[in-house]
């Protein structure tokens, strides 16, 4: 466990707001495998800039905030306008009781707002989390926001787009553990994007995507969002298809972590690789390693490479 303040959080399923109140932040907040995941990769990888969409409990944030504490640089932006009501600030002081508060910069506002804001004022970054509003078009929205702010070395991963039952996939919720259709939203990258590397990673207990390859400059999601609303949101029950539920071709965390794709991408960031000519060695690297048949795009799908 990265630090003592997380350690007792996952042993006891305790958070203690300003009051004293103590609060069971599960199932809503990250598993601890989803939250080891992310250190391993901002540690290990040395990512200088993050960000996540949901701040909730704090649970992600402490686990990102800790690895750029524990390499020795590294800064954090969390967007969550519910922080101050829904999480009675709980998420703000778990990172002041670790010591973590210098690392991260809060910013209490709805992601459609933030994100543009912060694309005016130039911030770039080298991994997200999304883990907010648990809708399809939410995700989408947020996703396209994410990627205008990010390099194409960048990575962005979203949460909970493996729901174990169709009731968990609810668009309204019924469930204590929810994911909502947040699992259409890489299917409607897929459809509308290509050239992205998308994977889905076996976490438990609701997996994660995660995608490559990215794009600041491709415009399609914003272009089409009306139309990618249209096809994802559909009344409850969800339609959920049976490869989701079965979690065919999800791939094992190690593995993920393991691969040959980190030092591409981190050598492309040193060098300055521009995405038309690090893309392909990326995708060879994601066939090779992880066994995932990535599509191979189409020529003007690389146009703004």
């Amino acid at each position: 466990m990265v630090n003592d303040l997380l350690k007792k959080i996952y042993a006891e399923h305790r958070v203690e707001d300003a009051e004293g109140n103590l609060v069971n932040p599960f199932p809503s907040a990250v598993p601890l495998e989803t939250g080891q995941l992310l250190y391993d990769l901002v540690s290990a990888e040395r990512l200088a800039r993050t960000l996540e969409v949901g701040m909730g409990y704090g649970l992600s944030a402490q686990f990102i905030a800790q690895a750029h504490r524990d390499k020795g640089s590294g800064s954090h932006v969390a967007i969550d306008p519910w922080q101050h009501h829904r999480y009675r600030s709980i998420g703000v002081s778990n990172l002041k009781k670790s010591g973590l508060e210098e690392i991260v910069q809060f910013h209490n506002q709805p992601s459609h707002e933030a994100l543009p804001r912060l694309h005016q004022e130039g911030f770039k970054l080298d991994l997200a989390f999304i883990d907010g509003m648990h809708l399809a078009e939410f995700v989408v929205r947020d996703f396209a926001n994410v990627e205008r702010v990010a390099d194409w070395t960048s990575v962005i991963v979203f949460d909970d787009i493996l729901p174990r039952t169709v009731d968990e996939a609810a668009r309204d919720r019924r469930t204590r553990a929810w994911t909502g259709d947040v699992y259409k939203a890489l299917a409607a990258l897929e459809r509308h994007r290509p050239d992205l590397v998308c994977l889905r990673v076996d976490t438990e207990p609701t997996g994660l995507g995660v995608v490559l390859g990215l794009d600041p400059v491709d415009r399609t999601l914003h272009e089409h969002y009306d139309a990618i609303v249209a096809e994802s949101v559909t009344p409850d029950p969800q339609d959920v298809p049976a490869p989701v539920l079965a979690r065919a071709g999800a791939v094992d965390p190690q593995r993920v972590l393991d691969s040959a794709v980190w030092d591409l991408l981190r050598q492309a960031r040193e060098h300055g690789t521009s995405r038309r000519r690090g893309i392909h060695a990326v995708r060879r690297a994601v066939r090779k390693d992880l066994g995932v048949d990535v599509p191979r795009p189409r020529l003007v799908d690389l146009a703004t490479a």
